[in-house]
């Protein structure tokens, strides 16, 4: 079936949905069951939404997810719409013509944003693989924001990917917002347990003495290192 029958099958169960709940519930309130069919057919819609041709279609999923993620509805159909939307054309990639269709950085930008409001493992699992392939320095820098605000770092995986991608740009084109939000993340993950990676440090080291970077963001990587050797005392 194609997206532009599914909608149009979406669109056929919300108002069955709708009529349910309108039909089930004369006091205005609603029942756990209208609630649990309400957010699943959001859901629904989501991730149909979410797969559509049109970019303006694809925005109108993302205000969706915000709002789910607020009530608490974030099951695995916002994990699985928020994934597609944070790598369709770079990791899934349809072509029209010869070129990759639907390659909007904006897109993946906000969705990287509220993939750090999941908060689980599988959100970070997406943000690591948008970190290691998208070549945009602002869908890099939300998605380094979105690995501090997870916190997790088993194995050193996060900090060690965050550090890849900073020693990528630095070579050629260093971007000050990147190596910012890298330098706010080590901070926040430093804190479970402290930085162990010797490349990290000299990731931080590099940020510091290189001059292409404002000095806001140079003192800020000195700082973060005196933090550091001092053992997070900041003293």
């Amino acid at each position: 079936m194609g997206i532009t029958k599914r909608l149009i099958a979406v669109t056929l169960a919300v108002f069955a949905a709708a009529s349910m709940v309108m039909g089930q519930s004369s006091s205005g309130e609603k029942s756990v069951e209208q609630s649990y069919l309400q957010d699943a057919v959001e859901r629904m819609i989501i991730q149909e939404q979410s797969r559509a041709d049109s970019r303006d279609m694809k925005l109108v999923a993302l205000e969706y997810i915000g709002e789910a993620i607020d009530r608490g509805n974030a099951g695995p159909e916002i994990q699985n719409a928020l994934d597609y939307l944070a790598l369709e054309g770079i990791l899934y990639k349809t072509r029209e013509g010869g070129r990759v269709a639907h390659n909007y950085p904006e897109i993946r930008t906000k969705a990287a944003a509220y993939l750090g409001g999941l908060g689980t493992v599988e959100a970070k699992n997406t943000l690591v693989k948008i970190v290691m392939a998208d070549p945009e320095p602002m869908v890099l820098t939300e998605a380094v924001k979105s690995l501090a605000k997870i916190g997790i770092n088993e194995n050193d995986e996060t900090i060690n990917t965050i550090s890849w991608v900073v020693t990528r740009f630095d070579v050629l084109h260093p971007d000050n917002l990147l190596a910012l939000s890298a330098l706010e993340a080590y901070e926040v993950l430093s804190a479970n347990g402290g930085i162990k990676d010797g490349n990290t440090i000299k990731t931080i080291m590099r940020i510091a003495d290189n001059a292409s970077y404002i000095r806001p963001v140079q003192d800020r990587a000195k700082a973060l290192l005196v933090k550091l050797r001092n053992g997070g005392s900041g003293k």
